[in-house]
């Protein structure tokens, strides 16, 4: 009997699965991204947060679970600007310090998401963070 050959995934469709991973949050926080068009300039804050027993983020303060729709105004530990994603790559893990990173996963999606936010800046579109 002959079998046909498997087609492989799309990249898309192979992106969307990996996107369904677990993932493990970085107990240093997490960073949101934006661009700031009039300044022409790439916009990172960090937040801070904690992880509790079932391994969800929790506002360090309250104790509480941190939505990923977005909730109460948090402020950010430290916000990073620069022109290019490479710069602001290098602010975060480079340099004096403190790094507000301590996974190697989370370093690379903020690798990344800066490289399409880079892009969006250049084509002055919307950028959306995944």
């Amino acid at each position: 009997m002959h079998r046909m050959p498997e087609v492989p995934p799309s990249r898309q469709q192979l992106d969307d699965q990996l996107s369904q991973r677990f993932i493990a949050l970085d107990p240093a926080g997490y960073f949101l991204i934006r661009i700031d068009l009039e300044a022409a300039e790439l916009v990172v804050e960090h937040y801070g947060n904690g992880i509790d027993e079932r391994g969800l983020a929790i506002d360090p303060d309250t104790g509480e679970v941190l939505s990923c729709r977005g909730g109460g105004v948090r402020a950010p530990l430290a916000v990073f600007r620069g022109c290019s994603a490479k710069q602001l790559g290098i602010d975060l893990t480079e340099g004096p310090g403190p790094h507000p990173l301590t996974c190697l996963d989370h370093a690379l999606y903020l690798g990344r998401e800066l490289q399409r936010a880079q892009a969006c800046l250049e084509q002055r579109i919307e950028y959306i963070q995944d």
